[in-house]
């Protein structure tokens, strides 16, 4: 009896690195979706609650930090004043919430990666560390960039209206508002190379794009330095409007050096 030979088994299909780990956040439920939040949002907690604890411990050199360079802009002898009995007291702790914010910075970022990164595919989950990194430093550097150019600039144009009948003695607790306020949108604004870094693995953006686009770009750039800005007077807007410029032509590199290629064979 002769045997029929065996059919051979198929040759085993090459390995895809983009479905590795792909369709992990497809499997995850919505009560395990909202979990997984509630968890991010603890250690979020937690690190800007530990960055809170060292404003505090350090809020003397902080507090003179921001507001001694204000105080030096008012006329000769002017001081800062408070009006309410727990003003000074309130606003120095917003000030350790704000150092806090900052310092816990990285893990805030690392949280909202860590919740997305299912959704992605395993070349792209590569990103995080320079993600991280690219918004921490972007953030922090438009914040200090407002600390040390547009708020003073901004802070000597409102000083200037003081006379000999009229008297700048601002109260600390709207300066400091005005100062989060452009410190938060500066460094919102420096993140754009960060956004268009993920947009463009993503596919969505081009380096041609924001070329073809950069006349409206201009435009947004105006509308935002005039939204965010406060003062009405044009240098103040323009120091805010250049670096979003310079920002704006880097994201062209960025986007360029981070776009989705397409493979050769597709091509």
């Amino acid at each position: 009896m002769s045997l029929s030979p065996v059919p051979a088994s198929p040759p085993p299909r090459p390995f895809d690195e983009d479905e590795e780990d792909e369709g992990i956040g497809g499997k995850m439920s919505f009560l395990e979706h909202l979990d997984e939040l509630r968890q991010r949002l603890i250690k979020s907690l937690l690190a800007v609650l530990v960055g809170f604890v060292v404003g505090v411990v350090f809020i003397g050199p902080i507090f003179d930090f921001i507001m001694k360079p204000l105080q030096a802009i008012l006329p000769s002898g002017g001081k800062l004043i408070y009006t309410d009995p727990t003003e000074a007291f309130m606003i120095q702790m917003k000030m350790a919430a704000l150092v806090g914010l900052m310092l816990a910075l990285p893990v805030l970022l690392w949280q909202v990666w860590a919740f997305i990164a299912p959704g992605l595919y395993a070349h792209e989950k590569r990103f995080a560390i320079p993600f991280v990194m690219m918004s921490t430093v972007f953030f922090i550097g438009g914040a200090l960039f407002s600390h040390y150019v547009i708020f003073p600039a901004m802070w000597r144009f409102f000083a200037s209206f003081s006379t000999e009948t009229v008297e700048f003695a601002p109260r600390i607790e709207p300066v400091f508002s005005l100062y989060v306020r452009m410190a938060l949108g500066m460094g919102a604004v420096a993140e754009m190379p960060t956004l268009v870094m993920f947009l463009a693995r993503v596919g969505l953006v081009t380096p041609m794009f924001l070329i073809r686009n950069t006349k409206y770009a201009i435009l947004l750039i105006f509308v935002v330095a005039a939204v965010v800005t406060p003062s009405p007077d044009v240098v103040s807007q323009f120091l805010l409007a250049l670096p979003m410029f310079v920002l704006y032509a880097f994201s062209i590199v960025v986007a360029w050096v981070f776009q989705k290629r397409t493979p050769p064979a597709e091509a």
